[in-house]
């Protein structure tokens, strides 16, 4: 009886209600959705949430520049079901939603000096270490390491690609990926996710015009990327292993904070521009391109809109406000 809704939609804008003194809070996004109540009106489903944004992503990923979509917030707000869904059909996300429209894309081509290359790899940042979720083994107990190269940025060494010829391959890789991923139980969340998931699906276009011996060759990098939840230890009731899970979490998620504070700084009219901690934790650097580089990037911030979660809900509104500042050069 002493929990009440706290949060309310007026599109584009959240407003957040404080459970005590009733004081508002407005924040203005390019979207607001109120995914609460099905029964609703206004009510958010997952196909709103993808014609808004899914086809944003491939747009621009078919004009030649890399995309990078990521779901942030508290844990149980929602996170994995907006980026992989759930069961049945209407309730899929992002990730199964966009990888279908890039085979269905592809297979419409007519074009015969025109060629398409998918490629897909997906991996888990768990405790500050990477691990390819196809082949989980690899890299032994330490994980793959990270490397910059100048001409195509931070990448992970080891990381391999699988090339994919249709929807059913993909979806049987994913498959294989989302099973391996680290995952425990919370007082928060019964399928609570122990680490950052990031699906990266690379599309190669080329076009061999006729009687030239070279193609001109159009890449692309679609990153979906599916955060662990920020979370309060005393809230999850988590201990020993998952309890240190979750404070690494938490690091790279500070961590995430402010480099999203230093780009957002560094985006506006100061003239000192801050130096932004990408190496202070591995998702981080691995999110440098997508961050503040070259990638447009989309972030989904899942709220939960229970008045017992008011200073996670305020603090994820005001972390997405600052993120909206960032300005990347996409090329």
């Amino acid at each position: 009886k002493h929990v009440k809704k706290i949060i309310r939609m007026d599109p584009p804008v959240t407003i957040i209600t404080h459970p005590e003194t009733g004081q508002e809070k407005n924040f203005t996004y390019d979207f607001s959705y109120d995914s609460f109540d099905s029964k609703a009106e206004g009510f958010a489903s997952q196909e709103t949430v993808w014609k808004d944004l899914g086809y944003i992503v491939l747009d621009n990923a078919w004009e030649g520049y890399n995309v990078t979509l990521f779901a942030y917030g508290q844990t149980g707000a929602g996170k994995s079901y907006s980026m992989t869904g759930g069961s049945d059909p209407a309730s899929e996300g992002i990730m199964p939603r966009a990888t279908r429209e890039i085979f269905k894309r592809v297979s419409e081509n007519k074009d015969p000096e025109l060629t398409y290359k998918v490629e897909v790899s997906m991996l888990e940042v768990y405790m500050e270490k990477i691990h390819d979720l196809f082949d989980p083994k690899k890299g032994g107990s330490k994980g793959l390491k990270l490397r910059e190269n100048p001409a195509i940025g931070v990448y992970v060494d080891g990381l391999e690609a699988r090339l994919v010829n249709n929807y059913d391959e993909i979806a049987n890789w994913m498959e294989i990926g989302i099973s391996n991923r680290t995952k425990a139980s919370t007082q928060m969340n019964a399928d609570s996710s122990r680490a950052h998931t990031v699906l990266e699906v690379t599309l190669t276009q080329s076009r061999l015009k006729k009687g030239e011996k070279k193609a001109q060759v159009k890449v692309s990098k679609i990153n979906l990327v599916d955060l662990a939840g920020s979370e309060r230890l005393s809230k999850t009731g988590a201990k020993g292993k998952t309890m240190l899970e979750g404070q690494k979490i938490n690091l790279s998620l500070t961590t995430l904070g402010r480099v999203i504070n230093a780009l957002a700084s560094n985006s506006g009219a100061a003239r000192k521009k801050i130096l932004v901690p990408y190496r202070e934790s591995k998702l981080t650097y691995l999110l440098k391109n997508s961050l503040g580089g070259n990638s447009k990037t989309i972030m989904i911030a899942a709220i939960a809109p229970s008045s017992v979660n008011y200073d996670e809900t305020l603090g994820t509104l005001q972390y997405a406000a600052r993120a909206k500042k960032i300005q990347n050069k996409a090329v």
